[in-house]
């Protein structure tokens, strides 16, 4: 039988290998100071630029590993009207691509704001604007209620379908969501770096959402990112990361939230 990480008791009282995390740790804060003081002495202009991209970037590949392909320039000329950034050829964007920016810049802009169930909320009425996620009605701005039953993670062929994870039961969301938001408000141990990873991987778990948990896990990684910069500059984009490595994170997410027993 197929058990999750999430049945265990104390299921979240994750531990790792100091050595071999503080050795990756070191040389991640290593290129960061690096990229970080590259950017630095750039002109204001060239910031700017940079900037732009990297969030444009960070959007479309959120989007783009949810099978959503957004329109590039739309992003971009959305995330400069939002930052007072003037750019050539800018054109109007459409609502749901307005909102998916400013659930972004909400998280980034305001990395330092508390991260609450009524901001999360927010970020999700902004995916899912009109209350539709493409021709299915769904719960917007509150925790799934599993009326269809059980959240599940399913991929493969129509009629061949393997379910990869099922998420904790709806009734149990609001006790492990509150011990997860006040975990990253209040763990001050935890390297940030280190604490995005595991916020990530604890967040995806819960899958609190009927829809949009994976934009929602990565936007709540690139706040606390950007903590870890002490920084609204964005200089390197983890999606477009994860795009590329698309298979490994996703052997490595069944590896560490599936257990058989």
């Amino acid at each position: 039988m197929a058990l999750y990480i999430h049945n265990r008791d104390n299921w979240t009282d994750f531990t790792w290998d100091s050595k071999k995390v503080l050795l990756k740790l070191s040389e991640t804060r290593h290129l960061q100071g690096k990229l970080l003081g590259r950017m630095e002495s750039l002109g204001f202009d060239l910031q700017n630029e940079a900037i732009l991209n990297t969030l444009t970037l960070e959007i479309v590949k959120s989007s783009e590993i949810e099978g959503e392909i957004l329109e590039t320039e739309q992003v971009r000329s959305s995330i400069a009207r939002r930052l007072g950034i003037d750019i050539a050829g800018a054109i109007e964007s459409e609502r749901h691509i307005d909102g998916i920016v400013e659930m972004m810049l909400d998280a980034t802009q305001r990395y330092d704001l508390p991260l609450t169930k009524e901001r999360l909320f927010g970020w999700h009425s902004a995916l899912f604007p009109t209350g539709w996620s493409n021709l299915f009605k769904i719960t917007v701005a509150d925790w799934r209620k599993d009326t269809k039953g059980s959240m599940q993670v399913v991929a493969g062929p129509l009629g061949k379908e393997k379910v990869h994870f099922e998420a904790p039961a709806a009734e149990r969301i609001d006790y492990e969501m509150e011990k997860l938001l006040d975990w990253i408000e209040n763990e001050i141990e935890v390297d940030p770096v280190l604490k995005a990873a595991i916020a990530h991987l604890w967040f995806v778990t819960i899958h609190p959402f009927e829809d949009g948990n994976g934009r929602i896990t990565r936007a709540i990684t690139e706040m606390i990112l950007a903590r870890s910069d002490n920084s609204v500059k964005r200089f390197y984009s983890m999606s477009a990361q994860i795009r590329v490595e698309r298979k490994q994170y996703y052997g490595v997410f069944r590896k560490n939230t599936e257990r058989k027993f």
